[in-house]
């Protein structure tokens, strides 16, 4: 005699949430790639490196896929997100791009207890597709201010900007992505070899 009270609050419960089978289309979601391929000589070194969530204004500090038609408006692609926030996504390109190379003793994100020689400091900057019209692929800009800070006396060694554009090969949101990748990647690939590059490869002394 309870069956039919039951089912029929399921089904309530199922509408209030908005969990209806066949109901909407599902958000497809994109990642970018870290970088695996270094050109030249990189030093070796031997201190332990922790990378901070990028901050970034409200605008890009989100999952979804950043674009403007303007310079004073930002927007969104529709039906489509990262799979992280775009700060999050890029701590952790960066944590593998940095593993890729196998010159460094160990590097990682603050949340995982490293003990580390240095810090990472990040500011993300821009991360948006921008339209000059409608009709033409939009041009994607990336940049990530970088402040590498000593351990532990939260001294700032080196400081560095790094910009990058890439315009996408067709107006389609598979093609933003992979022009977002495409800037992306110089970027990622600046950073790990300005870092290992600013100080010296010997762990500091405390």
């Amino acid at each position: 005699m309870t069956r039919v009270p039951l089912l029929l609050a399921g089904l309530l419960l199922a509408a209030c949430t908005g969990i209806i089978p066949g109901t909407g289309e599902p958000l497809k979601l994109y990642t970018l790639t870290p970088k695996s391929s270094y050109g030249g000589a990189l030093p070796k070194v031997d201190w332990q490196l922790v990378i901070e969530t990028p901050i970034a204004p409200a605008g890009i500090n989100t999952n979804r896929i950043a674009l403007s038609h303007s310079p004073i408006t930002l927007d969104y692609f529709a039906g489509a997100t990262w799979t992280d926030s775009a700060p999050a996504m890029v701590q952790t390109l960066l944590v593998e791009s940095f593993e890729n190379t196998g010159r460094i003793l160990a590097v990682g994100r603050e949340s995982v207890g490293l003990r580390a020689d240095y810090v990472l400091k990040l500011e993300l900057r821009e991360f948006q597709a921008a339209y000059a019209s409608p009709e033409t692929p939009p041009t994607v800009h990336v940049r990530i201010i970088s402040k590498l800070v000593r351990m532990p006396m939260r001294e700032i060694v080196a400081s560095h900007m790094t910009d990058r554009k890439s315009v996408a090969a067709t107006n389609t949101l598979d093609g933003v992505v992979a022009a977002f990748d495409e800037a992306l990647g110089p970027v990622l690939k600046d950073v790990v070899v300005w870092t290992l590059t600013s100080v010296p490869p010997k762990r500091p002394q405390s």
